[in-house]
């Protein structure tokens, strides 16, 4: 299986891009523990004050669908609806570079 990339942009509703990248860093650090999740990075921009962009990478697209059914993962995601207004993802293959094995 071939690995799995996403760009994903969180468009926080007004106000609320901090809350909302707290709860993405708190995912992040769960997904620490989790050997498929080869990268996963929270960004925050300097010109859109709502927007959020994270940075995924896993072993195979099984592995990510496979995190999205965890009970803490689901929880996470609850506790995030409230705060977002939009949600593009873009799945991506990455094929190496710095920082991939």
């Amino acid at each position: 299986m071939s690995r799995l990339g996403m760009y994903v942009k969180f468009t926080a509703k007004a106000g609320q891009r901090d809350a909302l990248a707290s709860i993405l860093l708190e995912a992040a650090a769960s997904a620490q523990s989790v050997k498929e999740c080869e990268l996963y990075i929270v960004n925050i921009s300097d010109i859109e004050p709502d927007t959020i962009w994270v940075t995924e990478v896993w072993s195979n697209a099984t592995a990510h669908e496979a995190s999205l059914t965890d009970e803490e993962t689901k929880a996470s995601i609850q506790r995030a609806i409230p705060l977002i207004a939009e949600v593009e993802a873009t799945k991506i293959r990455p094929v190496g570079g710095k920082g991939l094995s």
